[in-house]
């Protein structure tokens, strides 16, 4: 832990780490012990970030979802109109 004028700092993660399990933190950081199965954490690390991409992606597709769904109805709209009063 980092010291800054004899008051130890605390990180945002570690604020995080503790509101997720208090006991993990305490582990971690006071007593400096670190999980063994590092592997297996970093291959759900990286499903956590090909998962993230996936929604991010479809995210942009709904969007241009949307825009198509909001101009088909305007050019209906017009069609409509001119259709009228011609």
């Amino acid at each position: 832990m980092n010291q800054t004028k004899n008051q130890p700092l605390v990180r945002a993660s570690e604020l995080s780490q503790y509101g997720f399990c208090h006991r993990a933190w305490w582990l971690g950081t006071v007593r400096g012990l670190h999980p063994a199965n590092q592997e297996t954490l970093a291959q759900g690390a990286h499903l956590h970030r090909r998962h993230a991409n996936s929604v991010r992606t479809a995210l942009r597709w709904r969007y241009v979802g949307l825009v198509m769904l909001g101009a088909g109805s305007f050019l209906l709209i017009i069609a409509v109109v001119f259709s009228i009063f011609s």
